[in-house]
């Protein structure tokens, strides 16, 4: 009988907690379910994007396409050096220096106790290509967007890092001179670096045992210099956005250089 009362009792607590522990295994499932639905989903997103990119490498691209991501990418690197002279200090790419044998030239001032005034004029200078940079970003910009690219594959398809910097340079340097060069004369003439330089000039070039005098007018000088700081900064962030994907900001920069790395590739596969 009490064996009886047991089993009847045992019956009874079973069909009691039968539908709760149902309904934990009903909840066990549908989250198993969620999470395994959810792990293939990402992983067909990512498969998804690795086509993606495929699919753009492979297809042939139009030469105005190829321009296109030429120019964007010409356009990210002269934004990057807009940045570097927009805070000149602890670069010395975009600070000034003597023209000629700076070093020597520097120490030989600072040997005759003028320190201050070389100070001052570096200062000076370095302030005025940093405001002419900045007053000629138009300038640079539109050079980009008016040049004329011949043959975008040959630029865009190279093991060359700094193709496209180096035609823009070799294309586009004379009339930039030629536009950049009155900006920088005032800026010099704004910061008082024309005076503080006569007064260097007229010491330096006095002093005995001096082969090359010093120029009086450094304009050209610093258009020159500010200029090749401005193709260093281009070509620096060119090469990051041939080598590195996550430099690559705009769509057709991304499809211009996958496009770019996949004929490379199978080019180095045909010469092995």
């Amino acid at each position: 009988m009490r064996e009886f009362l047991h089993g009847k009792f045992f019956m009874a607590v079973l069909q009691r907690i039968a539908p709760k522990i149902h309904h934990e295994q009903t909840i066990i499932h549908y989250s198993m379910k969620r999470f395994y639905l959810g792990i293939t989903l990402s992983l067909s997103v990512f498969l998804s994007s690795c086509d993606s990119l495929k699919q753009i490498a492979s297809v042939g691209l139009s030469e105005f396409e190829m321009a296109t991501g030429l120019r964007d990418a010409l356009s990210q690197g002269l934004f990057r050096g807009f940045d570097a002279f927009a805070d000149p200090n602890g670069n010395p790419l975009v600070r000034f220096a003597f023209p000629g044998d700076a070093a020597k030239i520097e120490k030989t001032l600072r040997d005759f106790g003028m320190d201050k005034m070389v100070d001052q004029v570096t200062a000076k200078f370095t302030r005025a290509m940093s405001s002419a940079i900045t007053a000629a970003k138009p300038i640079f910009l539109n050079s980009v967007k008016k040049m004329s690219i011949g043959d975008a594959a040959s630029i865009l398809v190279t093991d060359n890092l700094h193709a496209a910097t180096d035609y823009f340079k070799t294309t586009m340097s004379p009339e930039l001179m030629t536009s950049f060069r009155p900006i920088v004369d005032s800026t010099v003439k704004t910061e008082g670096a024309n005076k503080d330089w006569s007064n260097i000039v007229n010491v330096y070039n006095k002093m005995p045992f001096i082969n090359k005098p010093l120029e009086s007018n450094l304009t050209d000088f610093i258009a020159a210099r500010a200029i090749d700081a401005m193709f260093i900064s281009v070509a620096q962030e060119e090469e990051n956005i041939r080598t590195k994907y996550e430099f690559r900001k705009t769509d057709m920069m991304k499809k211009a250089f996958a496009y770019a790395d996949e004929q490379l590739k199978k080019k180095n596969q045909q010469t092995k």
